[in-house]
Protein backbone atom coordinates (compact mmCIF):
# COMPACT_ATOMS: atom_id res chain seq x y z
CA UNK A 1 0.00 0.00 0.00
CA UNK A 2 1.37 3.40 -1.12
CA UNK A 3 1.67 5.47 1.77
CA UNK A 4 1.74 9.65 1.44
CA UNK A 5 3.13 11.22 3.54
CA UNK A 6 2.15 15.08 2.99
CA UNK A 7 -1.26 14.81 3.98
CA UNK A 8 -1.44 12.04 7.07
CA UNK A 9 -3.40 9.57 5.18
CA UNK A 10 -5.98 8.82 8.37
CA UNK A 11 -7.25 12.24 7.74
CA UNK A 12 -11.05 12.66 8.30
CA UNK A 13 -13.24 15.93 8.30
CA UNK A 14 -14.97 14.05 11.51
CA UNK A 15 -11.83 14.30 13.59
CA UNK A 16 -11.50 17.31 16.50
CA UNK A 17 -9.41 19.63 16.89
CA UNK A 18 -7.74 17.93 20.00
CA UNK A 19 -7.27 14.93 17.52
CA UNK A 20 -5.68 16.87 15.20
CA UNK A 21 -3.67 18.24 17.43
CA UNK A 22 -2.75 14.92 18.59
CA UNK A 23 -2.47 14.01 15.05
CA UNK A 24 0.34 15.84 13.69
CA UNK A 25 2.05 15.23 17.12
CA UNK A 26 2.22 11.90 16.46
CA UNK A 27 2.91 12.25 13.18
CA UNK A 28 5.86 14.37 13.93
CA UNK A 29 7.19 11.90 16.23
CA UNK A 30 6.54 8.90 14.29
CA UNK A 31 8.19 10.35 11.25
CA UNK A 32 11.80 10.47 12.84
CA UNK A 33 13.43 8.23 10.30
CA UNK A 34 15.50 5.01 10.95
CA UNK A 35 18.53 4.72 9.73
CA UNK A 36 18.85 1.58 7.23
CA UNK A 37 20.76 0.16 9.97
CA UNK A 38 18.61 -0.17 12.39
CA UNK A 39 15.76 -1.21 9.91
CA UNK A 40 18.14 -3.89 8.73
CA UNK A 41 18.85 -4.77 12.38
CA UNK A 42 15.37 -5.27 13.04
CA UNK A 43 14.89 -6.99 9.77
CA UNK A 44 17.49 -9.57 10.85
CA UNK A 45 16.48 -9.60 14.27
CA UNK A 46 13.65 -11.48 12.68
CA UNK A 47 15.56 -14.41 11.18
CA UNK A 48 17.45 -14.80 13.93
CA UNK A 49 14.64 -15.78 15.93
CA UNK A 50 13.33 -18.05 14.16
CA UNK A 51 17.11 -19.74 13.63
CA UNK A 52 17.41 -19.82 17.07
CA UNK A 53 13.95 -20.83 17.85
CA UNK A 54 14.35 -23.67 15.14
CA UNK A 55 17.67 -25.05 16.29
CA UNK A 56 17.30 -25.07 20.02
CA UNK A 57 13.31 -26.24 19.67
CA UNK A 58 14.00 -29.11 17.17
CA UNK A 59 17.09 -30.16 19.38
CA UNK A 60 15.63 -30.04 22.88
CA UNK A 61 12.30 -31.12 22.05
CA UNK A 62 14.03 -34.23 20.19
CA UNK A 63 16.29 -34.38 23.91
CA UNK A 64 12.93 -34.50 25.38
CA UNK A 65 10.85 -37.20 23.31
CA UNK A 66 13.65 -39.57 23.21
CA UNK A 67 14.31 -39.51 26.95
CA UNK A 68 10.39 -39.99 27.57
CA UNK A 69 10.12 -42.61 24.94
CA UNK A 70 7.99 -40.48 22.80
CA UNK A 71 7.98 -41.43 18.89
CA UNK A 72 5.05 -40.88 16.02
CA UNK A 73 2.99 -38.25 16.31
CA UNK A 74 3.97 -36.80 20.27
CA UNK A 75 7.38 -37.15 19.26
CA UNK A 76 7.17 -34.37 16.19
CA UNK A 77 4.56 -32.66 18.30
CA UNK A 78 6.53 -31.77 21.28
CA UNK A 79 9.78 -29.82 19.45
CA UNK A 80 7.30 -28.32 16.88
CA UNK A 81 5.31 -26.89 19.97
CA UNK A 82 8.78 -25.22 21.60
CA UNK A 83 9.63 -23.78 18.41
CA UNK A 84 6.29 -22.04 18.39
CA UNK A 85 6.70 -21.63 21.90
CA UNK A 86 10.57 -19.39 21.67
CA UNK A 87 9.75 -17.65 18.56
CA UNK A 88 6.12 -15.95 18.57
CA UNK A 89 6.30 -14.59 22.04
CA UNK A 90 9.94 -12.91 21.44
CA UNK A 91 8.84 -11.46 18.03
CA UNK A 92 5.33 -9.77 19.81
CA UNK A 93 7.78 -8.84 22.68
CA UNK A 94 9.59 -7.21 20.37
CA UNK A 95 6.83 -5.76 18.42
CA UNK A 96 5.05 -4.34 21.30
CA UNK A 97 8.13 -2.87 22.88
CA UNK A 98 8.21 -0.69 19.83
CA UNK A 99 4.65 0.29 20.12
CA UNK A 100 3.52 -1.71 17.11
CA UNK A 101 0.10 -3.41 17.04
CA UNK A 102 -0.83 -6.98 16.26
CA UNK A 103 -2.23 -5.53 13.17
CA UNK A 104 1.20 -4.68 12.14
CA UNK A 105 2.55 -8.51 12.28
CA UNK A 106 -0.44 -9.29 9.88
CA UNK A 107 -2.98 -10.11 12.75
CA UNK A 108 -6.71 -9.34 12.83
CA UNK A 109 -10.22 -10.14 14.54
CA UNK A 110 -11.74 -13.70 14.27
CA UNK A 111 -13.32 -13.35 11.06
CA UNK A 112 -10.66 -11.81 8.64
CA UNK A 113 -8.44 -14.28 10.43
CA UNK A 114 -10.09 -17.31 9.14
CA UNK A 115 -11.28 -15.98 5.64
CA UNK A 116 -7.14 -14.91 5.20
CA UNK A 117 -6.52 -18.73 6.02
CA UNK A 118 -9.43 -20.32 4.25
CA UNK A 119 -7.95 -18.00 1.06
CA UNK A 120 -4.05 -18.82 1.47
CA UNK A 121 -5.74 -22.95 1.69
CA UNK A 122 -7.57 -22.53 -1.02
CA UNK A 123 -5.47 -20.32 -3.56
CA UNK A 124 -2.62 -22.59 -3.20
CA UNK A 125 -4.50 -26.14 -3.13
CA UNK A 126 -6.22 -25.14 -6.45
CA UNK A 127 -2.66 -24.35 -8.18
CA UNK A 128 -0.79 -27.25 -6.95
CA UNK A 129 -4.41 -29.51 -8.25
CA UNK A 130 -3.77 -28.09 -11.33
CA UNK A 131 -0.02 -28.32 -11.65
CA UNK A 132 -0.22 -31.90 -10.31
CA UNK A 133 -3.23 -33.20 -12.85
CA UNK A 134 -1.16 -31.40 -15.59
CA UNK A 135 1.71 -33.24 -14.69
CA UNK A 136 -0.33 -36.78 -14.21
CA UNK A 137 -1.69 -35.85 -18.13
CA UNK A 138 2.10 -35.74 -18.83
CA UNK A 139 3.17 -39.27 -17.68
CA UNK A 140 5.03 -37.23 -14.84
CA UNK A 141 3.44 -38.90 -12.07
CA UNK A 142 1.29 -42.19 -11.35
CA UNK A 143 -1.40 -42.42 -8.20
CA UNK A 144 -2.61 -45.31 -6.00
CA UNK A 145 -5.54 -45.53 -4.45
CA UNK A 146 -5.49 -43.84 -1.55
CA UNK A 147 -6.04 -45.44 2.01
CA UNK A 148 -9.04 -43.21 3.33
CA UNK A 149 -8.27 -43.17 6.92
CA UNK A 150 -4.45 -43.22 6.65
CA UNK A 151 -5.00 -40.22 4.33
CA UNK A 152 -6.96 -38.78 6.65
CA UNK A 153 -4.69 -38.57 9.54
CA UNK A 154 -1.59 -37.91 7.83
CA UNK A 155 -3.61 -34.55 6.71
CA UNK A 156 -4.73 -33.65 10.13
CA UNK A 157 -1.02 -34.55 11.83
CA UNK A 158 0.42 -33.12 9.34
CA UNK A 159 -1.21 -29.43 9.36
CA UNK A 160 -0.76 -29.25 13.04
CA UNK A 161 2.79 -30.33 13.05
CA UNK A 162 3.42 -27.88 10.27
CA UNK A 163 1.57 -24.90 11.86
CA UNK A 164 3.37 -25.07 14.84
CA UNK A 165 7.21 -26.55 13.53
CA UNK A 166 7.69 -23.67 10.48
CA UNK A 167 4.03 -22.05 9.10
CA UNK A 168 3.29 -20.42 12.04
CA UNK A 169 6.54 -19.31 13.49
CA UNK A 170 8.09 -18.61 10.14
CA UNK A 171 5.56 -16.51 8.78
CA UNK A 172 5.32 -14.15 12.16
CA UNK A 173 9.22 -13.71 12.58
CA UNK A 174 9.56 -13.57 8.32
CA UNK A 175 6.71 -12.40 6.81
CA UNK A 176 5.63 -10.96 9.84
CA UNK A 177 8.58 -8.77 11.74
CA UNK A 178 10.97 -9.03 8.92
CA UNK A 179 8.72 -7.88 6.11
CA UNK A 180 7.09 -5.10 8.03
CA UNK A 181 10.65 -3.81 9.50
CA UNK A 182 11.59 -3.85 5.68
CA UNK A 183 8.45 -2.31 3.79
CA UNK A 184 8.57 1.06 5.68
CA UNK A 185 11.79 2.01 4.21
CA UNK A 186 11.95 -0.21 0.82
CA UNK A 187 8.37 -0.07 -0.54
CA UNK A 188 6.97 -3.54 -1.38
CA UNK A 189 9.47 -4.56 -3.98
CA UNK A 190 12.74 -4.35 -1.44
CA UNK A 191 10.45 -5.82 1.19
CA UNK A 192 9.52 -8.78 -0.76
CA UNK A 193 12.95 -9.55 -1.57
CA UNK A 194 14.54 -8.09 1.74
CA UNK A 195 12.79 -11.13 3.60
CA UNK A 196 13.28 -13.70 0.98
CA UNK A 197 17.04 -12.86 1.35
CA UNK A 198 16.69 -13.07 5.18
CA UNK A 199 14.42 -16.55 4.87
CA UNK A 200 17.54 -17.97 2.81
CA UNK A 201 19.62 -17.50 5.98
CA UNK A 202 17.49 -19.14 8.10
CA UNK A 203 18.02 -23.08 7.76
CA UNK A 204 21.70 -22.95 7.71
CA UNK A 205 21.30 -20.34 11.03
CA UNK A 206 19.21 -23.37 12.50
CA UNK A 207 21.24 -25.56 12.03
CA UNK A 208 24.11 -23.65 14.16
CA UNK A 209 22.04 -23.02 16.68
CA UNK A 210 21.02 -26.40 16.81
CA UNK A 211 24.78 -27.68 17.33
CA UNK A 212 25.40 -25.41 19.85
CA UNK A 213 22.15 -26.38 22.01
CA UNK A 214 23.27 -30.05 21.55
CA UNK A 215 26.78 -29.77 22.46
CA UNK A 216 25.32 -27.42 25.53
CA UNK A 217 22.89 -30.51 26.67
CA UNK A 218 25.23 -32.85 25.90
CA UNK A 219 23.34 -34.72 23.17
CA UNK A 220 24.75 -35.93 19.30
CA UNK A 221 24.84 -32.61 17.18
CA UNK A 222 23.06 -32.84 13.41
CA UNK A 223 25.72 -31.68 10.56
CA UNK A 224 25.54 -27.91 9.82
CA UNK A 225 24.38 -27.27 6.62
CA UNK A 226 22.51 -24.84 4.57
CA UNK A 227 20.21 -27.92 2.67
CA UNK A 228 19.11 -30.96 4.57
CA UNK A 229 20.35 -34.10 3.85
CA UNK A 230 20.62 -35.40 0.20
CA UNK A 231 19.22 -32.24 -1.34
CA UNK A 232 21.69 -30.13 -3.71
CA UNK A 233 22.03 -26.80 -2.27
CA UNK A 234 21.75 -25.05 -4.95
CA UNK A 235 18.15 -26.52 -6.10
CA UNK A 236 16.90 -26.00 -2.60
CA UNK A 237 17.89 -22.25 -2.50
CA UNK A 238 16.16 -21.89 -5.53
CA UNK A 239 13.03 -23.65 -4.15
CA UNK A 240 13.31 -21.09 -1.05
CA UNK A 241 13.27 -18.02 -3.11
CA UNK A 242 10.03 -19.44 -4.89
CA UNK A 243 8.59 -20.33 -1.93
CA UNK A 244 9.33 -17.17 -0.09
CA UNK A 245 8.18 -14.60 -3.06
CA UNK A 246 5.11 -16.98 -3.37
CA UNK A 247 4.42 -16.36 1.05
CA UNK A 248 5.40 -12.57 0.17
CA UNK A 249 2.43 -12.48 -2.38
CA UNK A 250 0.04 -14.08 -0.12
CA UNK A 251 1.04 -11.63 2.77
CA UNK A 252 0.21 -9.27 0.53
CA UNK A 253 -3.14 -10.40 -1.46
CA UNK A 254 -5.66 -9.29 1.60
CA UNK A 255 -6.75 -6.24 3.52
CA UNK A 256 -6.68 -7.79 6.51
CA UNK A 257 -5.17 -10.15 9.01
CA UNK A 258 -3.00 -11.27 5.41
CA UNK A 259 -0.17 -13.16 7.86
CA UNK A 260 -2.91 -16.13 8.47
CA UNK A 261 -2.76 -16.10 4.61
CA UNK A 262 0.77 -16.94 4.05
CA UNK A 263 0.41 -19.16 7.02
CA UNK A 264 -2.22 -21.07 5.50
CA UNK A 265 -0.35 -21.22 2.00
CA UNK A 266 2.75 -22.27 3.86
CA UNK A 267 0.63 -25.17 5.53
CA UNK A 268 -1.05 -26.12 2.37
CA UNK A 269 2.64 -26.47 0.07
CA UNK A 270 4.04 -29.05 3.09
CA UNK A 271 1.07 -31.29 2.41
CA UNK A 272 1.36 -30.79 -0.61
CA UNK A 273 4.94 -31.33 -1.57
CA UNK A 274 4.89 -34.35 1.04
CA UNK A 275 2.51 -36.48 -0.62
CA UNK A 276 4.00 -35.97 -4.65
CA UNK A 277 7.54 -36.18 -3.15
CA UNK A 278 8.18 -37.67 0.43
CA UNK A 279 4.69 -40.14 0.67
CA UNK A 280 6.80 -43.29 1.33
CA UNK A 281 8.82 -42.08 4.22
CA UNK A 282 5.72 -40.27 5.86
CA UNK A 283 2.95 -42.82 5.38
CA UNK A 284 0.86 -40.63 3.57
CA UNK A 285 -1.63 -42.98 2.65
CA UNK A 286 -1.48 -42.00 -0.61
CA UNK A 287 1.49 -43.50 -3.10
CA UNK A 288 2.41 -41.80 -5.90
CA UNK A 289 5.07 -43.21 -8.29
CA UNK A 290 7.10 -39.89 -9.76
CA UNK A 291 9.98 -39.27 -12.45
CA UNK A 292 12.71 -37.21 -11.33
CA UNK A 293 11.71 -34.45 -13.88
CA UNK A 294 8.30 -34.26 -11.17
CA UNK A 295 9.98 -32.57 -8.67
CA UNK A 296 9.42 -29.11 -11.05
CA UNK A 297 5.77 -28.96 -10.72
CA UNK A 298 6.54 -27.78 -6.93
CA UNK A 299 7.76 -24.56 -7.47
CA UNK A 300 5.56 -24.51 -11.06
CA UNK A 301 2.38 -24.59 -8.54
CA UNK A 302 4.31 -22.03 -6.55
CA UNK A 303 4.34 -19.74 -9.19
CA UNK A 304 0.95 -20.59 -9.98
CA UNK A 305 -0.31 -19.91 -6.53
CA UNK A 306 1.82 -16.41 -6.68
CA UNK A 307 0.13 -15.08 -9.79
CA UNK A 308 -3.61 -16.24 -7.78
CA UNK A 309 -2.49 -13.91 -5.16
CA UNK A 310 -1.80 -11.14 -7.17
CA UNK A 311 -5.05 -11.46 -8.44
CA UNK A 312 -6.54 -11.53 -5.26
CA UNK A 313 -4.77 -8.03 -4.71
CA UNK A 314 -5.66 -6.41 -7.60
CA UNK A 315 -9.22 -7.39 -7.22
CA UNK A 316 -9.78 -6.51 -3.71
CA UNK A 317 -8.10 -3.33 -3.87
CA UNK A 318 -9.33 -2.22 -6.78
CA UNK A 319 -10.85 1.41 -6.43
CA UNK A 320 -10.09 1.23 -2.51
CA UNK A 321 -8.77 4.03 -1.15
CA UNK A 322 -7.55 3.92 2.53
CA UNK A 323 -9.68 4.14 5.10
CA UNK A 324 -10.02 7.36 6.54
CA UNK A 325 -11.06 6.80 9.75
CA UNK A 326 -8.23 4.03 10.89
CA UNK A 327 -5.04 4.84 11.94
CA UNK A 328 -2.52 4.04 9.62
CA UNK A 329 1.57 3.12 9.91
CA UNK A 330 3.72 5.07 8.22
CA UNK A 331 7.24 4.93 6.88
CA UNK A 332 8.78 3.96 10.00
CA UNK A 333 6.17 1.03 10.97
CA UNK A 334 4.37 3.20 13.68
CA UNK A 335 0.39 3.86 13.77
CA UNK A 336 -1.05 6.46 16.26
CA UNK A 337 -2.29 5.23 19.27
CA UNK A 338 -5.25 7.52 18.99
CA UNK A 339 -6.65 5.85 15.73
CA UNK A 340 -9.75 3.47 16.26
CA UNK A 341 -8.89 -0.06 16.00
CA UNK A 342 -9.75 -2.16 12.60
CA UNK A 343 -12.90 -3.84 13.85
CA UNK A 344 -13.38 -7.67 12.04
CA UNK A 345 -16.04 -6.62 9.62
CA UNK A 346 -13.69 -4.06 7.86
CA UNK A 347 -13.28 -4.76 4.35
CA UNK A 348 -10.54 -2.21 4.29
CA UNK A 349 -7.37 -1.26 5.83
Amino acid sequence: MRMEHEVPVFWSPRLSKRAVGRLFEDTQLADAPFSFARVLGRALFGGLVMATALGVGTTVGSALTDSAGLDGFPGRLVPAALVSAIAVPLVAFAACSDRRRAEWLGYGGARASARALLTGVAVTATAAALVLSAGTAAGMMRWSSPDIVTLGWFLVSNAVVAFLLEAWPEETTLRGYTWASLRGQLGGAGAAFGTTMVFLLVPGASTVAGSATAHLIGVKADPIGIAPNGQNPADYAILLVVFGLTLVAARTALRQASLWTSIGTHVTFLTASRILLDGDRRDTGWPVDTTPSASLLVPAFLLLALAGFTVCRRVGRRGLGPRLDVAQPDRTGFAPLHGREPSEGDGRL
